[in-house]
């Protein structure tokens, strides 16, 4: 698969496979993942820091294991926010930080559709969850209707 980067330079097939070994654990070092690809450790390490220069690989992150810290819920809320309260660029800008605020929030999308906004969280119990909709979410200024979204399970 190719990807345009700039104008004239492509991602190419080994890129590629390296942004699949780190996606998978981010973690690996230059050398196992040279060894799984086939190519010097040399070119592997080159090769990554062009990526993260170019801001293709933007940062690496940690997925914990929610239900071991004890968030065994995990919750879509999708929210419909009164435009007049927040019409201007800035004013969404404040909206995210309110919403980024909220305990236990992991994402956090404007989308289209009936609702503006969709949140995800992990919550460890009803009563947490209930405490996020009703105390800090709906005393957000222009928070309208909501409607929440329950995980069965996960597809992996």
């Amino acid at each position: 698969m190719v990807k345009k980067m700039e104008e004239d330079e492509f991602l190419d097939k080994k890129d590629m496979a390296i942004i699949d070994y780190l996606k998978q654990n981010s973690r690996q070092s230059t050398y196992q993942i040279s060894k799984k690809i086939g190519i010097p450790i040399t070119t592997v390490h080159n090769r990554i820091k062009k990526l993260e220069k170019e801001g293709i690989i933007k940062q690496y992150s940690l997925v914990l294991d929610q239900k071991k810290i004890g968030n065994t819920i995990t919750v879509y809320i999708l929210v419909h926010y009164n435009i007049s309260v927040w019409k201007k660029e800035a004013d969404r800008y404040l909206l995210g930080k309110y919403l980024s605020a909220l305990p236990n929030i992991v994402e956090i999308k404007y989308i289209t559709g009936r609702f503006d906004i969709l949140l995800k969280f992990y919550v460890k119990d009803m009563e947490m969850l209930n405490n996020i909709i009703m105390k800090d979410l709906r005393k957000i200024p222009g928070i309208g209707q909501t409607e929440t979204i329950f995980v069965l399970d996960d597809i992996k």
